[in-house]
Formats: C-alpha cells, sequence, structure tokens
C-alpha cells in the first residue's frame, strides 16, 4: 500500500474516532429509576444555592463551603460557578462552566461541562415548591447533590430527599455533609 493511502486511511479513522468520542461525550443519562422534575422552572433555579451532602469524588474532595450559583448567559445556557474551600491547601478553589438543557427547558435534565466539549448528567429529580432545596443526580450512582438555598435543611426535607435516594441505589452511608463555616473570599 502506498505511503499516501495509508496516511489518508489514519487521517479517516482519527478523524473518525474524535466524532465518536466528541458524539459520545455530548450523550448524558439519568440513573435507572429517576425521574427529571418537570415542569421545572429554570428562572426560579437559577442563583446562589449551598451544597449541603454528596457523593464525594475527585473534584471536591477535601472541599467544605460549597456553593454553586448558576446565571443566565446571553448564549441562553446556564453559567455555573462552583466554589469551595480546600481544607488541605486552605484556600478557596473556584471551577466555571456551562449548563444546557437536554431536551427543554421545562424539565430539570441538564449536561454540565467544566472541560470543553466533554458533559456529564446534571439531573434535578426533586426540588419543594418554593425552590429552597434540591436533589440533583448525576449519569449514575456516583454522583447526587442535596442543595439548599441557605446552609441548613429541614429534618423532614433532608429524610425525603435520603430516602428518595436511597430507593435508587445510591449509598447514603457514603454522603460527604459539607461544613459551612467560612464566608467565601
Amino acid at each position: 500500500m502506498k505511503k499516501a493511502n495509508k496516511v489518508a486511511i489514519a487521517a479517516a479513522i482519527g478523524t473518525a474516532s474524535v466524532i465518536v468520542i466528541l458524539g459520545m461525550s455530548c450523550n448524558v443519562s439519568i440513573p435507572k429509576g429517576a425521574t427529571a422534575v418537570s415542569p421545572f422552572n429554570s428562572t426560579r433555579y437559577l442563583g446562589k444555592w449551598y451544597e449541603i451532602a454528596r457523593m464525594d469524588f475527585k473534584y471536591e474532595k477535601h472541599l467544605n463551603n460549597v456553593t454553586a450559583t448558576y446565571s443566565l448567559r446571553e448564549d441562553g445556557a446556564i453559567q455555573v460557578d462552583n466554589r469551595g474551600f480546600d481544607t488541605t491547601k486552605n484556600q478557596w478553589k473556584q471551577s466555571i462552566g456551562k449548563a444546557k438543557f437536554v431536551k427543554d427547558k421545562n424539565t430539570g435534565r441538564l449536561k454540565v461541562s467544566f472541560f470543553g466539549p466533554f458533559y456529564a448528567g446534571y439531573n434535578v429529580i426533586a426540588v419543594d415548591a418554593d425552590y429552597q432545596y434540591a436533589l440533583v443526580v448525576g449519569d449514575n450512582l456516583k454522583y447526587m447533590w442535596i442543595l439548599s438555598r441557605t446552609t441548613h435543611i429541614p429534618e423532614t426535607v433532608k429524610a425525603d430527599y435520603l430516602a428518595q435516594a436511597e430507593k435508587l441505589g445510591y449509598s447514603i452511608e457514603n454522603l460527604v455533609w459539607t461544613q459551612h463555616d467560612k464566608e467565601e473570599a
């Protein structure tokens, strides 16, 4: 086979691989048995939320005082501004990303990206009528957050959200309960 043909074939395979990877990175899911909130009011969801609990993962290791602030971007997507205090480095950590609705703005299924074209599921599966408390899950049983507009959550809401999470298969005994004892810098 001529060198030019080998180069053309390699380029075609490389391009196809990139297309497949990018296509797969845009597909997000929701854990089996979970249902996203619908109707969902995205405008009421915007603003600052305090993380009450989470399934720990590498990007939030050692973080306390974690908040997520959502605001509308000019392009219609939602800006995600996550902040937390790294207790091992004794400094604030911030990560800014964007979220887009998976289907429509009336369903609490979004995909969020902090790293270029790679998206993860962000599924609001419970929110109270006043949009003060929310239960959010990722693509699978590794990601879950309990959020509140304040640093505390009523025991009744906490118990309800934990029961919902456990019913879906989350190991709630592995939750990290976020401390809020510092003011953001």
